[in-house]
């Protein structure tokens, strides 16, 4: 019997996978907005009712897919971030870099998924709250970077305009409360910059303007570390306490 139940584990893993990929290639070739659990089915030989099980609905497979690439995502930079963190190279700057470097190169390496996860919302389409850990990955890991640097060399602070200061309060609460609502406010404007400067490249805004676009997004990853209070320099130097701010 458990032999048996093991043959039918591993047969699911493995249609699960197909249904999976034949729906890569359809978000590939259609866009999000067109994929079908029939024409998925069609492609695979199955009978819709079978690919029913599986997925009850074409909001299912979407949420399966979105989890799987917000985790491939995360998995690309957490182990390029390993690589360097706790190296003589592996300052809170350079890490930072770093982790944004990798979340670049895997969106260039999987332009469809990235548009799925951060490109144009899908029409009926709501995000259930299943997919907030795997989204979360990246984020937290700019997080625990700057979190280092606080504890540690410290990070420039630049003073916000008192209107923004009870909304700084709230996402510091909610976001890292353990970081000052500056840090916290800088922290939330990169991450969406971080991301914008990757949509523009993945969905070709930068042609024919950006040509060495590498060296490029590296200078502008510098610049967001800069912004969040990474003033200092990698990975030997002293913070720069009258760059941008004070050093706390």
């Amino acid at each position: 019997m458990t032999t048996a139940r093991g043959v039918r584990a591993r047969a699911r893993i493995e249609v699960t996978a197909a249904i999976k990929d034949e729906a890569r290639r359809q978000l590939a070739a259609e866009g999000a907005s067109k994929l079908s659990l029939r024409a998925v089915a069609r492609e695979l030989g199955m009978a819709s009712s079978a690919l029913y099980r599986y997925f009850p609905s074409r909001d299912d497979l979407l949420t399966a897919l979105i989890i799987d690439a917000y985790d491939s995502l995360g998995e690309s930079a957490e182990a390029a971030h390993a690589g360097i963190a706790g190296t003589a190279a592996g300052g809170p700057r350079e890490r930072w870099i770093t982790v944004c470097v990798a979340a670049r190169r895997w969106a260039l390496d999987h332009p469809h998924e990235y548009a799925l996860i951060y490109g144009s919302p899908v029409p009926g389409y709501t995000a259930p709250q299943t997919t907030v850990p795997a989204a979360s990955r990246v984020g937290l890991l700019l997080v625990g970077i700057l979190r280092d640097a606080y504890r540690g060399r410290g990070v420039a602070r630049t003073p916000l305009p008192a209107a923004l200061g009870t909304e700084a309060r709230r996402m510091a609460a909610d976001l890292a409360p353990d970081l000052p609502p500056e840090a916290v406010v800088a922290l939330v404007s990169a991450w969406a910059q971080l991301y914008g400067l990757i949509g523009f490249e993945v969905f070709g805004q930068f042609n024919r303007v950006v040509e060495d676009r590498e060296e490029f997004f590296r200078h502008a990853a510098d610049r967001l570390a800069h912004g969040v209070g990474l003033v200092y320099p990698e990975p030997t130097g002293s913070p720069a306490g009258n760059d941008g701010g004070t050093v706390s």
